[in-house]
This record gives structure tokens, C-alpha cells and sequence, in this order.
């Protein structure tokens, strides 16, 4: 594996664990933390499945996207229907 390739993994693997560490703070309150929430942990599941094929970085792209809208989706609903998460 090249230096190159090795530092970009390293790089995308702590900005996966930063956004888990931003998302375990927040709820999913209303759409904006949810879309907040959702990208994080959209983006880990993402980086995980993609290093698996060698796309680490297109899987936390497109898992960041596919989480946001859900978390953006869920956070709107429980906000509509008063349900509040308290951690």
C-alpha cells in the first residue's frame, strides 16, 4: 500500500470518528440535528463499507448524503409529533 493511500485512509478514519463523536452529542430533535446526526453516522457506516472495496472515501460520501436526508426525514417527524430525545 502506498504512503499516499495510507495517509488518506488515515485521514478519512479521523473524520469518521469525529463526526460519531459530533453526532453521539446531539439528538434527533428536530431536522437539523437529525440531518447532522445522520450524516455522522452515515459517513462512518459509509467509510467502513467502502474500505471494504477499496472506496472508503466514496462510501462515506455517499453514506454522509443517504444519512443526512434520513436523519433530516426522522428529525422533522419527531419534531411534528412532539417526541423529544434526551440523552
Amino acid at each position: 500500500m502506498s504512503t499516499k493511500r495510507l495517509h488518506t485512509r488515515a485521514g478519512l478514519g479521523l473524520l469518521a470518528a469525529g463526526l460519531a463523536m459530533a453526532t453521539f452529542g446531539s439528538g434527533c430533535n428536530n431536522a437539523a440535528e437529525g440531518a447532522v446526526s445522520g450524516a455522522g453516522l452515515g459517513a462512518l457506516a459509509g467509510f467502513g463499507l467502502g474500505s471494504l472495496s477499496g472506496n472508503a472515501g466514496k462510501g462515506a460520501a455517499a453514506g454522509a448524503i443517504m444519512g443526512g436526508v434520513s436523519g433530516a426525514v426522522i428529525g422533522d417527524q419527531n419534531e411534528r409529533s412532539g417526541t423529544r430525545v434526551h440523552y
